[in-house]
C-alpha cells in the first residue's frame, strides 16, 4: 500500500462509523519534505545478507543498512476453514470487507423465507477476547440496539446474537483486572453473549463449532485471534521464534548482523527483563523502538555508542461502546464515561492532520 493505515481504528470502519480516508494517511505526503527520503512501492521477496541487497518485484536493491518493520498479520493457527471463511480485521480493505458483508447479509435477511438462514445471516461470532475483539462485538451491540432498527424497521432484532469467544479465562486478558471485570460487565450489558475458556475450532461458512462440541448457526465470523509476524526468506531459520518474530538485541541488530534491525511487531527481544518473552505487539514499543534506532543512527555515524532500547509502558485502553471504555495507565487505571472520553481524545489527537 502506498498509505499508512491508522490500525486501533479500523473496527470503526468495518462497523461503518467511519469512512476508510479518515485513518489511511498517503506515505508520499508524509516525507514530502524530506528529499532524501524515497519510496518503493513493491513486495519485497528475500534478503540475500552476503550481498547486502534485497530482492524485490522491481529488481535488486542494494543497502548499507536495513531495518525490518514488516508488522503482522492474521494467525489463523493453520486451520484451512478459518482461512477460507472466516473474516480478519488487519487492513482497512479487510474492514471494508466487514462492513459490506454485514449490511448485505441484512439486506438478504429481509427477503429470505426460510427462518434458520435469517438466523445465519443475523448472528455473529467474534473470535479474541483482546482489545479488538471486545471493540468488535461491543460496537456490534450498539448498532444493533440503536442504529439498525432504524436502517430495517421489518427485521426483528432480537433474534440477532453476538457470540464473543475468548480461550482463555478472561476478556482483556493483556489488561489489568479491573480493566477486564469492566469489559466483561460492559459487554454484557449491551447483550453480548461471552463465552471464555472456550474456542472456535471450526466453521463451515455455515454453523462455527467449539471445542465444547457447541453449534452455531451463523453466515460470520470475525476472526480476531491472534497475530503471526509477516516472514521473510534470506535468514537462517534459527532466529525466528515462537510467532514468527525475529531474535534481537537491545540496540534491535537483527542476531548475528551488525547493519540489519528488526522493529515493532517482528522484533523479540528478550534482553529488557521486564519483558522477558519480548515486548507486546501494540503501536507503542513500534513508534518508540523506530524514534530511537533514528538517534542511533547518528551515533553510528558518528562513531558514538548506540544506546539499548527500553521500553516506557504507555499504558493501553479499549472501548466497548458509547461513553463505555477501560484504560490502564501506568498510575491510574480507570473505567466508564471518562475512560471514554479519555480513549476519544487520544485517538482523535492521533489521527488529526
Amino acid at each position: 500500500n502506498n498509505y499508512h493505515q491508522f490500525q486501533p481504528l479500523f473496527y470503526q470502519v468495518a462497523m461503518a462509523g467511519l469512512e476508510p480516508s479518515s485513518i489511511s494517511f498517503p506515505l508520499r505526503e508524509i516525507f514530502q519534505h524530506m528529499p532524501n527520503v524515497h519510496i518503493r512501492i513493491t513486495k519485497v521477496n528475500a534478503v540475500d545478507t552476503t550481498k547486502q541487497s534485497i530482492s524485490t518485484d522491481l529488481g535488486e536493491i542494494s543497502y548499507d543498512y536495513l531495518v525490518l518493520g514488516l508488522g503482522t498479520d492474521t494467525n489463523f493457527f493453520g486451520m484451512q476453514n478459518m482461512i477460507d471463511k472466516a473474516i480478519p480485521m488487519k487492513s482497512v480493505s479487510e474492514a471494508i470487507y466487514l462492513r459490506n458483508r454485514v449490511l448485505q447479509n441484512l439486506e438478504d435477511a429481509l427477503t429470505t423465507q426460510d427462518p434458520l438462514e435469517r438466523e445465519g445471516l443475523m448472528n455473529m461470532v467474534v473470535v479474541g477476547g483482546g482489545p479488538t475483539g471486545v471493540e468488535v462485538s461491543g460496537t456490534l451491540a450498539e448498532m444493533k440496539k440503536i442504529i439498525l432498527p432504524k436502517d430495517y424497521p421489518e427485521l426483528d432484532f432480537d433474534l440477532m446474537k453476538i457470540y464473543l469467544f475468548e480461550s482463555s479465562p478472561e476478556v482483556l486478558e493483556v489488561m489489568s483486572d479491573q480493566a477486564s471485570v469492566k469489559g466483561k460487565e460492559y459487554l454484557e450489558k449491551l447483550g453480548v453473549i461471552i463465552r471464555t475458556g472456550v474456542r472456535i475450532v471450526d466453521f463451515d461458512g455455515e454453523y462455527a463449532y467449539t471445542n465444547t462440541e457447541e453449534k452455531i448457526r451463523t453466515n460470520n465470523v470475525v476472526w480476531a485471534a491472534g497475530v503471526r509476524a509477516n516472514g521473510i526468506d534470506g535468514f537462517s531459520p534459527e532466529i525466528f521464534t515462537r510467532g514468527n518474530r525475529i531474535k534481537v538485541n537491545e540496540f534491535n541488530q537483527v542476531e548475528g548482523f551488525q547493519n540489519i534491525f528488526a522493529l515493532g511487531d517482528l522484533a523479540l527481544m528478550t534482553a529488557d527483563s521486564e519483558f522477558p518473552n519480548g515486548h507486546p505487539q501494540m503501536a507503542q514499543p513500534a513508534i518508540q523502538q523506530g524514534k530511537l534506532l533514528a538517534q542511533n543512527f547518528t551515533k553510528i555515524i558518528n562513531n558514538q555508542d548506540p544506546k539499548p532500547f527500553k521500553y516506557k509502558d504507555l499504558g493501553s485502553m479499549a472501548t466497548i461502546g458509547r461513553h463505555l471504555a477501560v484504560v490502564d495507565l501506568p498510575f491510574w487505571k480507570f473505567q466508564g464515561t471518562f475512560a471514554w472520553y479519555v480513549w476519544m481524545f487520544v485517538h482523535l489527537m492521533s489521527i488529526l492532520g
